[in-house]
């Protein structure tokens, strides 16, 4: 199938009152393990490239084309996005990556220079049809430099938009990125509120340490683009680790790689049920 635009994909989940999950990749496992959850789930979903994945493969190029392969021989509706892009070089090479949205972070900028920064990128994604995702300050727990509780100011958050014209916004509502445990809970009344105020779609970063419950409530309150990139990473992992304590003589790597990729796509599956509003799963 040919690859869908997250636009496109992330308006559907809005007008169905749902939200659409975007997955982190790493290795082409990540990418095949996030497709075969999603097909499984029936349900469409966004494999994204943060930009430290970029500087993990050296280039963007290889990872991004196995990527944009494993969507298009999968049944389900997918998408590409490159995640906390801060090199604008990067972020202009999204046409040629078979792109087609970005989250451009300026968050490490002061409001003013967010703003100015975050629409040029805006601007260049409007001539050429890439949906822009930005962020107004830090979500928690990115690089360490939140402390607890941050919020998202709805007014503040609305002058950004107008200000940059993105076409989505990653809010702080109580979670953390990077979390290894379900502990973070999120602030539902101001995510209605922010729903409510702003003209363009909500994101949750950090989605990992959110309880399953907490999703689901997430979603019904005005969430409609969900990252999950650590809950992948700790089944990969996982997976591995127990595989090779039971067998330590295997050395051919497709022994536990192939176990980890399945882990990554159950993982994927009940994470897509979680969202569509399925009977609470326990990851």
């Amino acid at each position: 199938m040919p690859l869908v635009p997250t636009g496109d994909l992330v308006e559907q989940a809005r007008l169905a009152g749902r939200a659409v999950a975007a997955f982190n990749v790493i290795t082409l496992e990540h990418a095949e393990g996030i497709a075969l959850g999603a097909e499984r789930a029936g349900l469409p979903v966004i494999l994204q490239l943060s930009e430290n994945a970029v500087r993990f493969h050296g280039s963007p190029h290889a990872i991004a084309a196995a990527s944009a392969a494993v969507a298009r021989n999968s049944t389900s509706d997918i998408s590409l996005h490159l995640d906390h892009i801060t090199d604008m070089s990067l972020l202009q090479m999204a046409p040629e990556l078979d792109v087609s949205s970005v989250m451009y972070d300026g968050s490490d900028f002061g409001y003013a220079e967010n703003v100015r920064h975050t629409r040029e990128a805006a601007d260049w994604g409007r001539a050429r049809g890439i949906w822009i995702e930005a962020e107004l300050g830090k979500v928690g727990g990115k690089d360490g430099a939140h402390a607890p509780g941050v919020r998202t100011d709805p007014e503040e958050a609305l002058q950004f938009v107008d200000a940059t014209g993105v076409a989505a916004l990653a809010v702080a509502v109580g979670s953390s990125h990077a979390m290894t445990s379900k502990s973070a809970s999120l602030d539902h009344a101001l995510i209605r509120e922010l729903s409510s105020t702003l003209p363009v779609p909500l994101v949750l970063h950090g989605s990992s340490g959110v309880p399953d419950g907490e999703l689901t409530l997430a979603a019904q309150a005005g969430m409609v683009k969900i990252n999950v990139g650590t809950a992948l990473n700790i089944a990969y992992t996982s997976a591995t680790r127990r595989f090779l304590d039971e067998n330590p003589s295997i050395v051919d790597p497709r022994k536990y790689i192939a176990p980890s990729r399945d882990a990554v796509a159950d993982t994927v599956e009940r994470t897509l049920q979680i969202l569509a509003g399925a009977a609470a799963i326990t990851l």
